[in-house]
């Protein structure tokens, strides 16, 4: 049995009060308290008769809390956080920032095991999954250190659809009324694509945003910066893609990293308006995000803007991105950038 209390659904968590004796209502004094008051300990529930309290820690219940180890602050406003976890394990978390829209970037794995040849935490030893609450509680400690975050998007470190249950759990914990009540349109999980994860994901009947980095238009291509292109070529992740629309009737993000001499020609975009005919589709250009060891350049911005116009002209509605947090390490494929394999701190 789970023990951690903030790990809990609201649903899960009145089972457990229910189970233990306690009356229903109570579950949702808990579940409050925890993420919406940010309650640390459970002798702090203290409208909660003292022997129920007494029978939540005596069974070894507990109220996990992530450390924040260090703040960094770009000139552009970007804010990167380093947390450190109960067992040692670091990860890092993103606040962007546009006057009052709070967009935070969030982890789901300490490393990652999908091998992009262009994203810095792929250099990383694959530690662990990351728990629901280890997941909600970056969203706890930024909220703490900076209001209200009114977008969460499942960016940062690891591959959210390969911890599939963690997230899922993560989601309903985030979008309750009775925490953070961040609505659902405003969490975004992205995806190097797993097909079997994508079309379970249309089955849970959310209205959560899905993303896909897509970063090429060809097989060819595509396996060169990732690997997971090799398991699940485009046909099948498109198959998938096209299945969970036809469950969710949702548009689908798709998100490319202008790569210099990689992905970046007028054939490459071309090729996306061909493979991406049909969908209900928007695409997401990203400039490429340098880190030590890379080998990669990004395009210019010439470039990308002329990949954009290929885009748009072909009817594909399209934003550029371009990069923020970069004096911090802070940018789309650079978290773990300072770090060794094993986490410890690296090249500034």
């Amino acid at each position: 049995m789970i023990k951690d209390l903030k790990n809990y659904t609201f649903d899960e968590l009145e089972a457990l009060v229910i189970d233990l004796g306690a009356k229903k209502y109570q579950a949702k004094y808990i579940f409050s308290s925890i993420h919406a008051k940010d309650v640390v300990s459970i002798d702090e529930f203290t409208t909660l008769k003292k022997d129920f309290r007494a029978r939540l820690a005596d069974d070894g219940f507990y109220i996990s809390s992530i450390e924040t180890v260090e703040k960094l602050v770009d000139p552009d406003g970007t804010i990167k956080y380093l947390f450190g976890l109960a067992d040692g394990v670091r990860i890092e978390s993103v606040l962007l920032t546009n006057n009052d829209r709070r967009t935070l970037c969030i982890s789901c794995q300490a490393g990652c095991r999908m091998g992009c040849t262009f994203c810095a935490t792929a250099k990383l030893k694959f530690r662990r999954n990351l728990t629901a609450a280890e997941i909600v509680d970056q969203v706890n400690a930024v909220s703490a250190d900076i209001g209200t975050v009114n977008n969460v998007v499942y960016m940062g470190m690891g591959e959210p659809l390969d911890n599939y249950d963690e997230v899922m759990r993560s989601l309903r914990i985030l979008n309750h009324h009775a925490g953070k009540n961040i609505g659902q349109r405003h969490l975004t999980i992205s995806t190097c694509g797993l097909p079997d994860e994508i079309l379970r994901f249309a089955d849970e009947k959310l209205q959560v945003h899905l993303a896909i980095s897509l970063h090429c238009a060809t097989d060819d291509e595509r396996v060169q910066i990732m690997p997971t292109a090799n398991r699940y070529p485009l046909k099948e992740l498109f198959e998938a893609i096209r299945g969970y629309q036809a469950v969710t009737r949702r548009r689908v993000m798709f998100e490319y990293c202008m790569i210099k001499g990689v992905n970046d020609s007028d054939d490459d975009a071309r090729a996306i308006l061909k493979l991406l005919k049909g969908l209900n589709a928007n695409v997401n250009l990203i400039e490429y995000n340098r880190h030590p060891g890379c080998k990669f350049k990004p395009s210019s911005r010439q470039r990308i803007g002329a990949f954009f116009d290929i885009l748009m002209q072909g009817g594909i509605e399209t934003t550029a991105r371009y990069k923020r947090g970069q004096k911090i390490k802070a940018a789309c494929g650079q978290l773990g950038a300072t770090w060794d394999e094993y986490g410890r701190r690296g090249e500034k």
